[in-house]
């Protein structure tokens, strides 16, 4: 089912809350109710949902991409394994978004106030868009943003981002805010910009997931685009003006934790909210599948995009798991061709650590090993891996603040710097002893 845009999406799959919660509840209550690894200690999918928020007449959408099935059935370009020749089909199928002139997230105006912007735990420095894709030039990414007053959103540019550096160039930049997306846009604006071919967008990218353009428009008060099928779109521009999120904490991380507050953050001054009629607001709890699913989806592109040589060329499928949030675990299944196969493993493992920062254990599997399957993953590791000999670590790494483990005072403080791969595949000239017994 190709979709679109969030309504195609989700369609009538979604549960309901009949009793209304006040904004600062719906998190907690969905996380318990619903939610999976990391957010949760429960393996499990998750629903869409619809809130209602004490006070507020749209209503709050949560869970949409917690199951990675649900996600691949609305993206007819995402391609069943992640391989070079996948990619690269991919790539060469990038479709330009389309201008239009009736523009449905234009269909009403609303204000920031109006919007049943959720606040996750009681811990949190305040309410958070969690959901809202910034577009800036061919900038397209989330961030997280605090709700500082009725007109103003205290952001947070994770360096490296395409967005910060047209922040850092410019001495005002428009950008508009697009919640409730079409999935396609969401999933290629996680996309690393470093491995796209030279002169691909991330829209563009999307228009091959989804098989069809996205549409865009013309911001109504800021010389910026807006995704026209979002359900609710901010328009504003930052200036320079900086804000702190009060401290202790900001919002739940994508692994699970509470993560740190900041001081100084770039400042977004709303000037315009619009809106489809009957607008819902789509937001994620932090941690959990939906941020697991999305991220992992586009790492594992990612990843195939970072190499065409012929290691690359061994890499049969790739999975993030969500145990890593979509980001820090993954899975790669290696079709070997001959015996120095085996010796090309330590290489790609490198490459991969070097090129995708975020990634802290990589698995290597035979290709009848289901990345998508953990106990299969497991099984693999505890079958055709001896962790002493087929467990091979580096040093000279960058620490991930969010990761407990990678912090200074972790056992040592020496672990943060480290990047470890397992070697769970058969040796190719063994390859005849690991046949399942059912085949």
């Amino acid at each position: 089912m190709k979709a679109l845009s969030l309504r195609d999406a989700v369609g009538e799959s979604v549960l309901t809350h009949d009793v209304a919660l006040p904004a600062d509840r719906i998190a907690a209550d969905f996380a318990a109710r619903y939610a999976g690894v990391p957010a949760t200690s429960v393996s499990r999918s998750e629903p869409t949902v619809r809130y209602t928020a004490t006070g507020h007449r749209i209503p709050v959408l949560l869970g949409m991409y917690g199951d990675e099935d649900r996600v691949r059935s609305w993206l007819p370009g995402l391609p069943e394994r992640s391989t070079v020749d996948a990619v690269a089909k991919l790539t060469s199928g990038r479709i330009a978004p389309e201008h239009v002139t009736s523009v449905p997230c234009q269909q009403k105006v609303s204000a920031l106030a109006k919007l049943p912007v959720l606040r996750a735990t009681p811990r949190d420095a305040g309410p958070f868009l969690t959901m809202g894709l910034v577009h800036a030039g061919e900038a397209l990414s989330v961030h997280r943003m605090l709700v500082l007053d009725d007109s103003r959103l205290a952001i947070w540019m994770v360096p490296g981002r395409q967005l910060l550096a047209l922040y850092q160039e410019s001495e005002r930049l428009p950008v508009s805010i697009n919640i409730g997306v079409p999935p396609a846009a969401l999933v290629a604006s996680a996309l690393s910009s470093a491995v796209l071919p030279a002169g691909a967008t991330k829209l563009e990218m999307a228009g091959a997931l989804a098989g069809a353009p996205i549409r865009v428009a013309d911001g109504v008060t800021q010389p910026v685009r807006v995704l026209a099928d979002a359900e609710i779109v901010l328009e504003g521009y930052l200036d320079g003006t900086l804000a702190d999120e009060p401290p202790p904490v900001s919002l739940p991380e994508f692994l699970g934790y509470d993560g740190d507050s900041r001081a100084g953050l770039p400042v977004i001054t709303v000037t315009a909210v619009t809106t489809r009629r009957a607008p819902a607001y789509q937001a994620v709890v932090g941690p959990g599948r939906e941020q697991s699913v999305i991220l992992g989806l586009a790492g594992a592109l990612s990843v195939a995009l970072s190499g065409t040589d012929d290691d690359w060329r061994l890499i049969d499928d790739l999975h993030f798991t969500p145990a890593g949030g979509g980001m820090l675990t993954l899975a790669a299944a290696i079709r070997k061709t001959s015996s120095t196969s085996d010796e090309r493993l330590a290489h790609i493992a490198r490459r991969i650590f070097t090129q995708h920062r975020f990634v802290k254990l990589i698995v290597f599997t035979d290709p009848d090993v289901n990345l998508r399957n953990p106990e299969d993953v497991w099984w693999a590791v505890t079958t055709r891996s001896n962790l002493g000999t087929d467990c091979t670590t580096f040093d000279g790494f960058r620490p991930l603040p969010m990761d407990p483990s990678q912090a200074a005072d972790w056992r040592g403080g020496h672990g943060g710097t480290t990047r470890t791969f397992v070697d769970a595949t058969t040796p190719f000239e063994l390859s005849a002893t690991t046949c399942r017994s059912f085949r």
